[in-house]
């Protein structure tokens, strides 16, 4: 037999078998009735999926013998002493070559310090999290028990177990020599949560992911939300006017909703359109303070993603924040219009960035405007710049828009 006539007959008995609590995984972000439907495709022989899945497949194996990951591995520490405290440096940041010491150091916007990355809990937490969105991904669509059983491993070593768990709150991160020992900007890192929430619902009916795992997980974001909203860094985010302060909307939406606050998360939403849109977005479509930065289109891109995330965080309550526009047209669509032509490599961005961007990032953001009101110019640009996947690119396993 061969592998893909094997591959559609075990989807089917995976379809039959796996039960309900499997068929509507309660995720956040990923579209729980598109993976439903797209394995259902897959059962049914949709060649369509084929690559997406195998892609899929691909990076969840490579990910069996990883070595779970703490906030003990970490070489630097926090101004606290405590290692189970997240603990990172800001990026930008640079030695002073004016003062003996290099103190204070001094922003370069754009060119990422390496020894930023040595040491730290930055790249690690992003790895554990978009490592069980992965294996979660891949336990959904298979059945295979030894990605479960991984995804549950990674998040007990950083989020559960007593000896190597990390502290729920992130006074500590992107801290600037000579400066600070953290701030608010810091929040931006645990963005990749969102990825981990939903990989985690997609092992329900896992015995690797008991009951007491998701409650003591859901203990965990429930007092990273509290310190989230009320600490002095949580509100020094929550005030900022661009790409910082959407994605702290976006996680504390998500974070909401994940341990049961939905007032919570509705109340944040309703106040998405007058305190994101109508101010961070140009009634052409510009979003100036992204433009501001040297990489102008990387940052054009980070925000809308951030906004299209809170429109579909919104569908869990009723806020629909795609229909929402200004008298004088500042809105989502608009802003997506404007960055959408350079889904085509070959057209050149009118400023000269400091680094180039990966491009195929505006395909699920195309793919999301699609399922709220057809666009005959977005759906053009993904049929002609859809492409094959690429690692990561779990979207394409529930997208909309044509696939080619």
């Amino acid at each position: 037999m061969k592998f893909s006539s094997l591959l559609v007959a075990v989807l089917a008995i995976l379809t039959i078998s796996f039960g309900r609590a499997a068929d509507a995984p309660r995720t956040i972000a990923l579209r729980s009735d598109g993976l439903v439907a797209a394995r259902a495709a897959l059962a049914r022989g949709d060649a369509r999926l084929t690559a997406p899945l195998a892609q899929l497949r691909a990076e969840a194996d490579s990910l069996l013998t990883r070595t779970p990951a703490s906030v003990l591995d970490k070489t630097r520490t926090a101004a606290s002493g405590d290692k189970h405290d997240y603990f990172s440096f800001a990026p930008y940041w640079w030695p002073d070559p004016k003062q003996p010491d290099g103190l204070p150091y001094i922003r370069d916007d754009g060119k990422v310090n390496p020894d930023s990355k040595r040491g730290t809990d930055s790249a690690a937490l992003a790895r554990t999290c978009g490592s069980v969105e992965t294996l979660g991904l891949a336990y959904f669509f298979t059945g295979d028990e030894r990605y479960a059983q991984t995804a549950a491993t990674l998040t007990r070593v950083w989020f559960l177990d007593a000896a190597t768990r990390m502290n729920p709150h992130l006074e500590y991160a992107q801290a600037i020599p000579g400066i600070n020992a953290g701030r608010g900007i810091g929040i931006i890192e645990t963005r990749h949560l969102i990825g981990l929430i939903d990989g985690l619902a997609l092992l329900a009916g896992s015995p690797a992911w008991s009951k007491p795992d998701a409650d003591a997980m859901t203990t965990w974001l429930a007092a990273y939300y509290q310190w989230l909203t009320t600490s002095t860094n949580g509100r020094d985010e929550a005030a900022a006017e661009n790409n910082h302060g959407s994605w702290y909307d976006v996680q504390t939406v998500a974070l909401a909703l994940a341990v049961g606050r939905v007032d919570d998360a509705r109340n944040l939403l309703a106040a998405v359109p007058a305190k994101r849109i109508a101010r961070q977005i140009e009634p052409d479509g510009r979003q100036p303070l992204e433009l501001a930065r040297t990489k102008s289109l990387d940052y054009s891109c980070f925000n809308l993603e951030a906004l299209v995330r809170l429109a579909r965080l919104g569908e869990h309550v009723g806020v629909d924040l795609w229909t929402f526009s200004t008298a004088d047209g500042r809105n989502l669509r608009t802003a997506l219009r404007y960055v959408a032509p350079y889904a085509d490599p070959a057209k050149t961005w009118p400023k000269e960035d400091i680094k180039a961007t990966d491009r195929a990032r505006l395909l699920p953001l195309l793919d999301e405007a699609q399922r709220h009101e057809d666009d005959a110019d977005f759906r053009a640009l993904f049929t002609k710049f859809g492409g094959t996947p690429a690692p990561g690119q779990y979207w394409r396993l529930a997208a909309r828009a044509p696939r080619r």
